[in-house]
């Protein structure tokens, strides 16, 4: 695995997980205040689930042996989806947040964290799929994998904008659980 791969999972996954639950502001609605911090404090563990596995990512050497970063990437890329799964169910069971179209925010919300976590399941598929047996043709798939993690990252960050604009997003940003930074950057040189 390269380190620009890692170093793009890395900032992806938790860029695509906190920057869309975070905005700036200050909401002034206790019920909205009330929803935002149920679904934070739960957030905050499928967050840590997802720093984690970029984290055992970034410490794959990239030039260790295919089917050990085959079996890294695959464990990452489960537990990643597994956290967006956990996500989704996250905000479904917090009910519609008490806003114009809340319930609208909320099947948004929960149908693009589901779409994020079958993207990291088709990511796994496609890594556990990787020949680990020729160095050059894992190094071929593994191109491919990074860049379907582009277009991945790409489309979750689109999707994901509805939680983190108006009063649900301002809300969300005052809350504990979704104003962990930090890990975004991975330190990984090319």
């Amino acid at each position: 695995m390269t380190n620009k791969f890692a170093a793009a999972l890395s900032g992806a996954a938790l860029v695509l997980a906190m920057g869309s639950l975070s905005a700036c502001g200050d909401s002034g609605n206790k019920k909205l205040d009330s929803w935002a911090k149920t679904v934070c404090d739960q957030a905050a563990t499928q967050v840590k689930k997802i720093n984690d596995a970029n984290t055992a990512i970034t410490k794959v050497d990239s030039g260790g042996q295919p089917a050990d970063v085959q079996k890294a990437d695959a464990a990452a890329f489960q537990q990643i989806s597994d956290a967006y799964k956990s996500l989704a169910s996250i905000v479904d069971k917090a009910g519609d947040p008490p806003v114009d179209n809340g319930a609208t925010l909320k099947t948004d919300a929960v149908s693009d964290l589901n779409k994020l976590s079958t993207s990291y399941t088709d990511l796994k598929k496609q890594v556990d799929a990787l020949n680990t047996k020729d160095q050059a043709k894992f190094a071929d798939g593994l191109k491919s994998v990074s860049d379907n993690l582009g277009k991945v990252s790409k489309s979750g960050e689109q999707a994901l904008d509805t939680l983190r604009k108006g009063e649900v997003g301002t809300a969300m940003a005052k809350q504990p659980g979704c104003q962990q930074t930090g890990s975004a950057s991975a330190s990984a040189s090319s």
